[in-house]
């Protein structure tokens, strides 16, 4: 099977309200999606979803590189992913986005050919996956309106509180979240690298009695020493990090220093499923868990993240909710899975089972 045709397609997420996080407020984002069709007349479908301040990509430089890939790519075997990696990373550095949309789309092609669900191409069998919840920074008054709605009316079980900002109102708005929807329900925090590690030590100290199961990259990506420090201190809190991991590299440094326990798998920011499981593995090895994160996405490249989460018996956690931002049925993009409360079911029509008119 060979590559015959890659497109490109950008495609503009509106989001119902802004989403406030400790380094950034977004309202909409642009994201690329792609095509590549092959000599048996499959075609594969993937996304990018680039983040400057994470990725340091945007949608015209997705386009750009992946122009720049076709010729080494155009003739190569999309079955052959690790293949299409090695070509890819010869040819440029980083871009992990745009490698994403290429590594998604032979997967769907692999799954297309075996006549498998991708999450079963990769060793799956349970298609169900339990899903979070993301409240974005607001007031704390109206953060523990938004949980009581996410945890009452939607069902949710597990929400993932933005912080980061400033460490006394993060804990005010999870006293008022926590009192507001109970004990039973699970809270993690996630502060966007916007503590000190003096700011994170005071509170974390302050999170057990609210029961805060983890808190997600407190300290800059680069800090994984401190990280260390912070994580023989946390009082149970388990310490997760997320902007730190990109790599195979990144995650060997931060099992090696005991830095975390947990990583946040991104396929934006490994590159794709590949390099996922890759990371997955590292941390495994290590005992450190792993869930798979998000960026702002449509339910294309969810439903290869959910493929991931659905396969990895170390993968213990699952953050994609991002479609509940935006109106998903503008993006005409339908199929790769359902969702009851915060379960997602995915669906086992072969490759991702996406269907949309590209």
């Amino acid at each position: 099977m060979k590559i015959i045709s890659i497109e490109t397609k950008k495609i503009k997420l509106e989001l119902y309200k802004e989403l406030k996080i400790a380094y950034a407020v977004l309202k909409n984002v642009e994201n690329v999606l792609v095509k590549i069709t092959t000599d048996e007349g499959i075609a594969g479908y993937g996304e990018a979803a680039p983040f400057a301040p994470v990725t340091g990509e945007t949608a015209d430089t997705v386009t750009t590189v992946i122009e720049l890939l076709k010729p080494a790519l155009l003739g190569g075997n999309p079955l052959e992913i690790g293949a299409i990696h090695s070509l890819m990373d010869r040819v440029v550095f980083g871009n992990t986005s745009a490698k994403c949309a290429i590594d998604t789309a032979c997967y769907d092609i692999s799954g297309k050919a075996a006549q498998k669900p991708v999450y079963q191409l990769l060793g799956g069998i349970d298609n169900t996956v339990q899903n979070d919840m993301t409240i974005g920074i607001s007031t704390p008054e109206k953060m523990a309106e938004e949980a009581v709605f996410l945890t009452k009316e939607k069902g949710c079980r597990i929400i993932k509180v933005k912080a980061g900002i400033n460490p006394d109102f993060d804990i005010k708005a999870l006293r008022l979240i926590r009192k507001a929807v109970g004990g039973a329900i699970r809270i993690r925090v996630d502060a966007n690298q916007g503590y000190t590690l003096n700011s994170a030590l005071e509170t974390i100290k302050k999170m057990p009695a609210l029961h805060i199961d983890a808190v997600e990259q407190c300290l800059p990506y680069w800090d994984i020493e401190s990280h260390s420090i912070l994580r023989e201190n946390s009082n149970g809190v388990a310490i997760m990090l997320d902007e730190s991991i990109h790599t195979i590299h990144d995650a060997e440094r931060a099992c090696k220093a005991h830095a975390a326990d947990m990583f946040n798998i991104k396929l934006m920011k490994s590159g794709g499923i590949y390099q996922g499981l890759k990371i997955n593995k590292i941390a495994e090895s290590h005992n450190v868990k792993c869930m798979i994160g998000c960026m702002l996405e449509t339910r294309l490249a969810l439903t290869a993240a959910l493929s991931l989460a659905a396969a990895g018996s170390n993968i213990t956690d699952v953050d994609c909710d991002s479609f509940l931002f935006y109106d998903d049925d503008k993006t005409g993009i339908t199929g790769g899975f359902t969702v009851s409360a915060d379960t997602f079911t995915l669906a086992d029509n072969p490759g991702l089972g996406i269907d949309f008119e590209f």
